[in-house]
């Protein structure tokens, strides 16, 4: 922490430690970043020298409170704009002030967890249950013991409680001798099994530290795998002890889930990628671009134009003319008000699906007395008749961050996007493996894998959308201010998605190169 930063800032002194011999780990408190550019810089030379950063960055209660007219500003509030950012680019955001100092302590020894797999010894079920519980929540797993290695510690363990063939492995009272620690210990650390081991230090260490401390530490060069002890009840002196010896020790469950979550993540450290270059804009399409809020065929022509595919659409002006368009269209046609500064027309009775064809015209009349009725100033351009698709509904968009720079989102679609609030957030430029990536971490997902014997949805034609939409964002730059596909029907595997409403909302200048 650099406090108010009249001179020297927090990047100033993160590249001297990047550059400095000593210093394994990097551990940041932030309360801003007054130069993203350049911390981006930092944190892929960090990742090129293998130097895990950790930050806690404070804020989180301010995330949402930016007002925004679509749904992606409200579901993408400036603090999970920071964890997209972190997460992109390798950096490990803390969720607590005390994982600051834990996970750092346990990245320090520089060895790495190779996979998810733990082996908890201890003498006390309730702290080695605690321990489980608290790494599983991370996604952590503890798989009993292979048949060797429960073979060995069969032949250690003693006393009628002792367990040995499922994990957490419970030595009790009765097996808490130094000679037994210390074989159970490389056991579990030479078991191909296991990725790492923690050391339960009971409350029976407490008059004896010897007795648990010392194999901990004698068993630290029998492997590289990581060891880690958690002690409990608080117990200062054995903490302050094991960590001098290299052994990362913990006086509560979660510090050491964090701790070894961080190891596991930073096994393969990510190098981020330079950005690939863009396609150029269309010709045309910004000289022919107005200002402000476009109505929503408007929006359909810009996003068609970076690459998008929407549903067919016709405009009409007219009730009778809406009800020749609705019969090109099909048998049924979903029917809604165009007007430019009405962006969520569901709320006014300006949206209505599955309007037969031959009584488009009396809806369409209708539908403008309901919106008058709510908005008597509303400026309408007419009415769009669009065909009507079936798909899994997703959200697409973007958000502009004053400070980041733009966002790309993908989340669960439909009128509850918001209350769903499942998405992934990315920084732009986004490519085809980030937007699977993106896809791949939300809730819904299973939604577009064939949920419940329902056909595979097109998840490849999502990342392009994706992907296009980033493109269009970069393109644009300054100009654009905000985007949103909401819904973006996802079709059948093979069949492509379809943009089935679209709002955009531009600046007056000119774009930014």
């Amino acid at each position: 922490a650099t406090g108010n930063e009249a001179d020297l800032d927090v990047l100033d002194i993160l590249e001297y430690l990047l550059e400095d011999d000593e210093t394994n780990v990097v551990a940041l408190y932030l309360e801003g970043l007054r130069n993203p550019a350049r911390f981006r810089a930092l944190a892929v030379e960090a990742a090129h020298r293998g130097k895990p950063i950790v930050v806690h960055k404070v804020g989180r209660s301010e995330a949402g409170a930016r007002s925004a007219i679509s749904h992606t500003g409200a579901l993408a509030g400036a603090d999970e704009l920071y964890d997209a950012f972190f997460e992109q680019l390798g950096v490990l955001r803390t969720r607590t002030f005390g994982e600051l100092i834990d996970v750092p302590a346990a990245l320090a020894s520089r060895r790495q967890m190779r996979g998810p797999r733990l082996a908890i010894l201890t003498s006390t079920g309730g702290a080695g249950v605690l321990v489980a519980d608290a790494c599983g929540v991370l996604g952590l797993e503890t798989p009993p013991p292979d048949e060797p290695t429960h073979v060995r510690l069969a032949e250690l363990l003693v006393g009628e409680g002792a367990v040995a063939d499922r994990n957490p492995v419970d030595v009790t009272l009765a097996g808490l001798k130094s000679e037994i620690l210390l074989e159970a210990t490389a056991a579990l650390l030479g078991s191909p099994t296991y990725d790492a081991v923690v050391v339960v230090v009971g409350a029976s260490a407490l008059a004896n530290p010897d007795l648990a401390a010392g194999p901990i530490v004698a068993s630290l060069e029998r492997s590289t795998k990581p060891l880690l002890a958690y002690v409990s009840p608080y117990a200062p002196a054995i903490v302050q002890r094991l960590n001098q010896h290299g052994i990362p020790t913990f006086d509560t469950p979660e510090g050491c889930a964090a701790a070894l979550g961080a190891l596991h993540r930073f096994a393969t450290p990510r190098l981020v990628a330079p950005s690939t270059a863009l396609p150029a804009a269309p010709p045309g399409i910004l000289a022919a671009l107005p200002s402000g809020t476009l109505n929503e065929a408007e929006s359909s022509r810009l996003l068609t134009a970076f690459g998008i595919e929407t549903v067919r659409a016709l405009v009409a002006a007219t009730p009778a003319e809406a009800g020749r368009a609705a019969s090109m269209l099909g048998p049924q046609v979903v029917l809604k008000v165009l007007a430019r500064d009405l962006a969520h027309k569901s709320d006014l009775g300006g949206v209505e699906v599955g309007v037969a064809a031959e009584v488009v015209p009396q809806r369409a009349t209708a539908m403008m007395a309901e919106v008058r009725r709510h908005r008597p100033d509303l400026q309408i351009d007419g009415w769009l008749l669009q065909e009507q698709v079936t798909g899994v509904e997703m959200i697409v968009g973007v958000r502009r961050d004053p400070q980041l720079g733009v966002a790309i989102m993908v989340g669960a679609g439909g009128i509850n996007a918001e209350l769903l609030a499942d998405t992934a957030l990315r920084l732009a430029p986004v490519d085809l493996d980030e937007a699977r990536a993106m896809i791949g971490q939300l809730r819904s997902a299973p939604l577009l894998s064939g949920y419940r014997g329902r056909p595979p949805a097109d998840r490849e034609a999502l990342a392009r959308c994706i992907v296009a939409l980033s493109n269009m964002a970069v393109t644009l730059g300054g100009r654009l201010l905000e985007a949103e596909i909401n819904p973006l029907f996802v079709l059948t595997a093979g069949q492509g998605a379809r943009a089935a409403d679209a709002l955009v909302v531009l600046d007056s200048e000119r774009p930014t190169e």
